[in-house]
């Protein structure tokens, strides 16, 4: 291995990257997450919070960095055919992960949900098919991605293989295609049952923490909630985390065993409440 290359994450990385510099490999990181202090030593850094902040770039999300990247690299090489399919993951990727629609992404993603019913993508016609938004006569609207398209994607990334989607998205075999979008279908199912089912021993959890006077949190008050469990699956706390921001207005840690030391979890906030800023703060402890 001589390149590193990131995709939507790295620029928190320092240690591992200078590791990977010391031992002679060129890294580049494409990342949009914000800066942390002190930048990693990659020999070169990609990211739209480096840009001024009225930059039509700004609101890149990570895959829409790894698409300027890859645009620029095959354009320097004179291949054009890879443009469209490009744009038509940039526009699944882009909403899927609720980026702004502002700037670069507004323009790109009007060309993007023109070009989606007529994929020259096996896998994303196959994907439009099992969840039921397949209609050539029309551009598909970004609720389509966003509730149905981007969360058949992202359940198999949280609870099963991600080689899967990697299939669905690179073949050129429909019947392959049709076999990983239902797939990305039944993953999709077994993790709304996860969801809902984390979702009610949580709220349990906290309903009995308040109903025993533990949890004496006034919506004025300087309050966190803090859930470790076991047996909950990591990949789908996150969103377990989002409803419950939704249902108590509060930040929300929430956290499963990965051994009898380790846990692993995830964080979600409030515009009043800096989760990265809270995570750092506490790095010595959580290291």
């Amino acid at each position: 291995v001589q390149l590193v290359l990131t995709v939507d994450n790295g620029i928190a990385a320092y240690d591992p990257i200078a590791r990977a510099r010391e031992l002679g490999l060129t890294v580049i990181i494409t990342d949009h997450h914000d800066l942390p202090p002190q930048l990693p030593p990659a020999n070169a850094i990609l990211n739209p919070k480096l840009v001024p902040e009225n930059s039509p770039y700004r609101g890149l999300a990570g895959v829409g960095v790894a698409y300027v990247l890859a645009t620029l690299l095959a354009k320097e090489q004179g291949d054009t055919t890879l443009m469209t399919p490009l744009l038509e993951l940039f526009t699944l990727g882009t909403i899927a992960d609720l980026a702004p629609l502002v700037g670069v992404n507004r323009r790109w993603l009007q060309r993007g949900l023109a070009l989606l019913p007529h994929s020259r993508l096996a896998g994303v016609q196959a994907l439009m098919q099992v969840s039921g938004c397949a209609n050539a006569d029309q551009a598909l609207k970004p609720d389509a991605i966003g509730f149905r398209l981007g969360p058949r994607i992202n359940a198999v990334g949280r609870i099963a293989d991600p080689q899967t989607v990697i299939e669905l998205l690179t073949t050129d075999d429909p019947g392959i295609a049709f076999a990983r979008a239902m797939q990305c279908e039944q993953a999709n199912q077994h993790r709304r049952q996860l969801c809902a089912d984390i979702e009610i021993e949580a709220i349990e959890l906290v309903e009995t923490l308040v109903r025993q006077g533990q949890a004496p949190w006034r919506p004025d008050g300087d309050w966190v909630i803090v859930l470790v469990h076991p047996g909950w699956h990591h990949g789908v706390i996150g969103i377990v985390a989002s409803r419950l921001v939704e249902r108590y207005g509060l930040p929300v840690f929430i956290a499963t065993y990965e051994d009898e030391t380790h846990i692993r979890g995830s964080a979600r906030g409030i515009p009043e409440f800096d989760v990265f800023a809270a995570l750092q703060a506490c790095d010595k402890a959580l290291g």
